[in-house]
């Protein structure tokens, strides 16, 4: 099993920043990719970015490219979230993801991200 851990969150003005953090515990070896989703109210959650483990390579929803950086720290099985220019639409629980190498996904508690206009 796969334990998460989120920090980070709250509220900021619009053009403000913002660093959500989630360290995984457990069996992580077999983490094959680490991620976060968000979930507005009443809007499906979706995919925001994600790295791959094994090879790094980022992957960001169309709406946060540019502004938004997903990073990780191998040593501390953490993931990270840099958000920048948040805008009142990225208001919404963020949820930490990994995905197993079996498939299977493993999920943070959420947290709120409010962003103010």
């Amino acid at each position: 099993q796969v334990q998460l851990v989120e920090s980070g969150g709250g509220l900021v003005q619009a053009g403000g920043s913002l660093r959500l953090s989630c360290a995984a515990s457990g069996r992580i070896s077999i983490i094959n990719r680490m991620g976060w989703y968000r979930q507005a109210p009443g809007k499906q959650r979706e995919l925001v970015a994600s790295i791959m483990t094994s090879s790094n390579i980022e992957t960001y929803a169309d709406s946060v490219k540019g502004r938004f950086t997903i990073s990780r720290d191998n040593a501390k099985s953490t993931v990270y979230l840099q958000m920048n220019s948040l805008k009142p639409e990225d208001t919404a629980v963020y949820y930490c993801n990994v995905r197993r190498v079996d498939g299977l996904d493993a999920w943070g508690q959420g947290l709120l991200v409010n962003v103010s206009s």
